[in-house]
Order: structure tokens, then C-alpha cells, then sequence
């Protein structure tokens, strides 16, 4: 019963995101990269057929967030099995517009929603011989029809709280979700106890690959010569990603801070209005 509900929620989302792609960029660029996803996606493909077809690794990340937090394991596993053909999916756009260019993938598609029949194409395309999900990503269609087709199913980085769905008496639907996991990668103790409470016994703490990612980052930064200039030999503070509940709480205390400091602020969005009323306000 749940199922039925899942997914006519689905395609009460994809409808909805249609009806409002006039007024909204990202609706008009998930629609946009959602048309002829799958027909797009056979045609960029090798033949997936035959003793010649080379294994593929499939890595999906819900957005750009997602996709740096599992970019030290998609560079590992590029540099360990150089042999195999990566494909790397997103749900938002967010994270596609920003790095459907990656080196680091050979194939770079948005994920075709997760309808039964769209998860039974996509993997009767791409027939990956491994898959990996990062974080909170539990497509139920694709992670059955990846069980069903005996393919092993990775998730990393996880992180399971007590009041995720999970671990509710009614969660018996997200709780069979875990069960089409070849293995879990946590990132703490307390999530590896919360999936044995329910029964799901093949998890491992890894920790959490933003910090791997991060040290690739700050080892590879070049200098950025304007930046420097701007600190000169003041404090500097960078707030990245900044939303506007984060600014809610910022500008009181930039504003109330009595000592020399220098900030930069990063938007996870650019909206000039809100960017001028920031301005405005510190």
C-alpha cells in the first residue's frame, strides 16, 4: 500500500515541478534534464552486452553537497579499478549544472525519477556491475530492481538519527529499503547501533568522507590573489554556503562583533535582491 502512495507522490512531484518551470529555474532545469533522460542516457552509453562490454560503476548523489562528500571514493575507485566506466547520476539540479563536466566520471546524467518503470530501464541500460549511494538516498524502485538483478548496492557516508522514518513503528516500508544493501558505510558508532536495533546487521563505521574531501581541497587550493588582498593582515571569516536562516544569525553577530575582521560570504543561492538586502543590513 505504501508503494502505491510512493509513487504517486513521485509523479505528483514531476507534475508539480512542470506546472512551475516558468517561474522557477531549478523546476525548469530538472524538467529540462528529466526529458528523454533514458534515451539519452542509451545512446551516450557502450554496448552493455557481450564479453567485451566493460564493467561500470554506478554513483549517485542527491546534489553537489552529496557529490563532494563522495568524491574522494569516486577518485579512489577510479585510481584502484581504472578499467571500469563510471557513471555518475544527480537528482538536483544543483549538483548536474555544476558538475555534469567532472573528468572524474565518464557519464554524467541526471537520475530518471525513481518510477518502477524507469528504475527497470535505467538498469536494463546500464546494467552496472556495482552501485553507490551517498547519504540519504533511498530510491526504493531503483534499490529493488538493483536486488532483483543481484547487482551489489553501497551506501556511504550515512547518518541514521533516531527520528528518521527508519527506526518509527510505521517505518516498515523504509526499514526493507536498507535490506537491498550489499553493505552500509556509516559515519558514527550511534548509527551503527540504531540499524542493529532494527535488525540490519551488515554495517561498517568509515567516518565521514567530507573530511577526506576537504583535505583534498585545501592541499590542491590555489592561492587566490584578490582573496589575499582583501585579508591583508586582518582575521578573515568565510561563511560558505550561506542560506538565509544562516544570515538570520550571522548579521546580528557580524553586526554586534567589536573586533578587526574581514568576511566573505558565500549564498548557496544567488538572488541579487537578497544579496543587496544582506549588503543593506550589515
Amino acid at each position: 500500500m505504501f508503494s502505491f502512495f510512493y509513487n504517486i507522490g513521485l509523479r505528483a512531484y514531476q507534475l508539480l515541478a512542470r506546472a512551475v518551470t516558468p517561474v522557477n529555474a531549478k523546476a525548469r532545469l530538472w524538467s529540462a534534464g528529466q526529458h528523454q533522460v533514458l534515451s539519452r542516457l542509451a545512446h551516450a552509453l557502450p554496448s552493455r552486452t557481450g564479453p567485451a562490454a566493460p564493467s561500470l560503476a554506478w554513483f549517485h548523489a542527491a546534489s553537489l553537497g552529496e557529490f563532494e562528500q563522495g568524491r574522494p571514493v569516486i577518485d579512489a575507485f577510479r585510481a584502484q579499478y581504472p578499467d571500469y566506466l563510471i557513471l555518475l547520476t544527480f537528482f538536483s539540479p544543483s549538483g548536474y549544472e555544476v558538475r555534469k563536466d567532472y573528468a572524474g566520471a565518464d557519464f554524467v546524467f541526471y537520475l530518471p525519477l525513481d518510477t518502477p518503470r524507469n528504475a527497470r530501464q535505467f538498469i536494463e541500460i546500464v546494467q552496472p556491475s556495482i552501485a553507490f549511494f551517498i547519504k540519504y538516498e533511498f530510491w526504493a524502485n531503483y534499490l529493488r530492481e538493483l536486488r532483483a538483478n543481484n547487482v551489489p548496492t553501497v551506501l556511504f557516508s550515512a547518518l541514521f538519527r533516531p527520528d528518521q522514518l527508519f527506526f518509527k513503528p510505521y517505518g516498515g516500508f523504509y526499514r526493507k529499503l536498507l535490506t537491498c544493501f550489499s553493505h552500509i558505510l556509516v559515519q558514527n558508532p550511534e548509527s551503527v547501533e540504531l540499524l542493529r536495533g532494527i535488525g540490519v546487521t551488515n554495517v561498517t563505521v568509515s567516518g565521514d568522507t567530507r573530511f577526506d574531501r576537504v583535505a583534498q581541497t585545501a592541499a590542491a587550493a590555489p592561492e587566490v590573489l584578490a582573496v589575499r588582498a582583501f585579508k591583508a593582515n586582518m582575521p578573515l571569516l568565510v561563511v560558505g554556503s550561506a542560506w538565509p536562516e544562516d544570515m538570520a544569525v550571522l548579521i546580528p553577530f557580524l553586526n554586534a562583533f567589536d573586533k578587526p575582521l574581514n568576511v566573505i560570504i558565500a549564498p548557496h543561492e544567488i538572488h541579487d535582491d537578497e544579496l543587496t538586502r544582506w549588503q543593506e543590513q550589515l
